[in-house]
């Protein structure tokens, strides 16, 4: 899955946990986001990319009491890889899809003091969505 990944942990704050193998992910993370940015859930496609975000599944909550979202921005591989942006239509299809990638990962981390290593985060998705792994920074 090439995408971006922006959440937040229990005492950490917001981070882009995976960067879609852009060396600054905020960029196209904003352009998909623009004028959808305090929307709690959404499934938005634009051009070949879906922006999906949705509030955590368990209900987590930061040391603030605020409800931990994520935001992805899904891209069309770069490879031979079936594109997932063009199996997500809504927010549930995107629960059903991208959440396993990432929601064990996702429980190791969330509670950490720290933000996770992106190495960590990259390693785990890949191994979750059945890809080879490798040293690229998606």
């Amino acid at each position: 899955m090439r995408a971006i990944w922006a959440t937040r942990g229990r005492s950490w704050g917001f981070r882009f946990l995976l960067d879609g193998e852009y060396p600054d992910p905020l960029p196209p993370y904003e352009r998909v986001f623009s004028g959808v940015e305090d929307e709690p859930r959404l499934c938005v496609r634009v051009g070949d990319q879906v922006a999906l975000r949705f509030p955590d599944p368990l209900g987590r909550r930061d040391a603030a009491g605020r409800v931990i979202p994520h935001d992805f921005v899904i891209f069309k591989p770069l490879d031979d890889e079936e594109p997932l942006a063009d199996k997500i239509h809504s927010v549930e299809e995107g629960l059903e899809k991208v959440w396993p990638l990432v929601r064990d990962v996702f429980a190791q981390v969330w509670d950490t003091t720290r933000p996770p290593d992106p190495a960590i985060i990259r390693a785990a998705v890949r191994r979750n969505s059945g890809q080879a792994p490798n040293t690229t920074n998606s």
